[in-house]
């Protein structure tokens, strides 16, 4: 025990309710600095609440006062044998309180505090000195450094996604064999929040897009007297790549982002950790109906929006050529087949597949900050597009070699 005048005394039991409200119920009610014959001393319980709730300058500017004006031949101890409890913001104030008690020539020292708190003092000290690497340049170590990082970002983000493809693979193969984990009524609201509540923005870009393919083509054809070989352009065009291409790319801004931002927020508010304890399985109830919904949603997308966009090319083309809507049919009728048809639609499901779990991969790694949260947002919609026109390129090669 210290026993001692008190220089200052932080009676933090006003501050109480409040620290309660945000869930920190272990606030000690004081912690004191005082003198005695030897020096300065420490007591009481030096946490995060002591070191939060109270300015410290008060308590510094006491003891500073009383060191300056006294006489002390030995030197200044800090006497930290009554520490009840110490935390690392407590380590960092008696760091700030020995520096405000050294002079010139005379280091205020830091004795008698237990062995199993010196073991943290030390600790944090340690790693209160880390200084933070400055600012990377443009050096070529800097270019190598970033590439290195930016191969072991990839390769990361390249195992988290096929971790959780196989969960949603070994999900929906556990679903196939006990129908009683399947939740058909998430499913159904997944599939009207990603395919019915979409519909009307995916056919309205896909008018637009489909008449631009056709006014462009039309005026570059119109030069070699070959007007009417737009329609071909645009079906195949449209039918093959740009339906497809376009509604998965939208899809993956409006519903990949909501899937992680919901996600994400769950994590936040310990949702998911609350699920697991009441013994809900997070990926029966979060990531299963969301990615089959998705996987269902898209061809029926994709199918919309090819319709939508050949409206919008035989609009143009009636408007901007004189090409009748009859002969639009006609041509169309003669320049596709099935296959054409089918070349866009089979891509559909594995792009929905892609995207929904690029999307909930990256809900589950939000952090606790809403910082973490848009960050993620932001990756999921990057790299589900990336992967997404990577897709396309590689099923354009595919086909092109099995001459489909």
């Amino acid at each position: 025990m210290t026993t001692g005048d008190a220089l200052w005394t932080a009676d933090i039991s006003a501050a109480r309710p409040a620290l309660a409200s945000q869930g920190d119920l272990s606030s000690p009610d004081a912690a004191m600095i005082g003198r005695d014959e030897h020096g300065v001393f420490v007591s009481g319980d030096w946490t995060r609440p002591f070191v939060r709730a109270v300015l410290m300058d008060q308590g510094f500017d006491g003891a500073r006062g009383w060191v300056d004006g006294a006489d002390l031949p030995g030197g200044i101890d800090i006497n930290a044998s009554g520490i009840g409890t110490l935390d690392t913001l407590g380590c960092l104030a008696l760091f700030d309180l020995q520096a405000a008690l050294s002079r010139p020539g005379s280091e205020a020292r830091l004795v008698g505090l237990p062995p199993d708190k010196a073991d943290l003092l030390a600790a944090v000290q340690r790693n209160a000195d880390v200084q933070v690497p400055d600012q990377k340049g443009w050096g070529l170590d800097d270019v190598v450094a970033r590439l290195g990082e930016g191969v072991t970002s990839l390769w990361s983000d390249l195992l988290g996604i096929l971790a959780m493809l196989g969960v949603v693979l070994s999900a929906t193969a556990t679903t196939v064999f006990r129908p009683s984990t399947w939740r058909l009524n998430a499913l159904v609201n997944q599939l009207d929040r990603s395919a019915f509540r979409a519909v009307p923005i995916i056919v309205l870009i896909q008018f637009v897009i489909g008449g631009i393919i056709a006014q462009q083509s039309a005026w570059q054809l119109r030069y070699f007297g070959a007007e009417i070989f737009t329609v071909d352009l645009v079906a195949i065009l449209v039918l093959r790549e740009i339906g497809v291409l376009i509604s998965a790319i939208m899809v993956a801004g409006r519903t990949g982002s909501a899937f992680t931002a919901e996600i994400g927020a769950m994590r936040m508010r310990e949702e998911v950790d609350a699920m697991r304890v009441i013994g809900l399985d997070p990926v029966h109830a979060l990531i299963l109906p969301r990615v089959l919904g998705l996987v269902i949603a898209l061809p029926i997308l994709t199918t919309i929006a090819n319709a939508a966009a050949l409206g919008g090319g035989m609009f143009v083309v009636w408007i901007y050529s004189g090409i009748e809507p009859a002969i639009f049919v006609d041509r169309m009728r003669d320049a596709i087949n099935l296959d054409t048809i089918l070349v866009g639609l089979i891509k559909a499901p594995f792009m929905a597949l892609a995207i929904g779990c690029i999307a909930c991969s990256e809900g589950f790694r939000v952090g606790g900050s809403t910082e973490s949260l848009g960050q993620r947002v932001t990756a999921a919609v990057v790299k589900s597009i990336f992967v997404v026109i990577v897709m396309d390129g590689i099923f354009a090669m595919f086909f092109a070699a099995i001459n489909f």
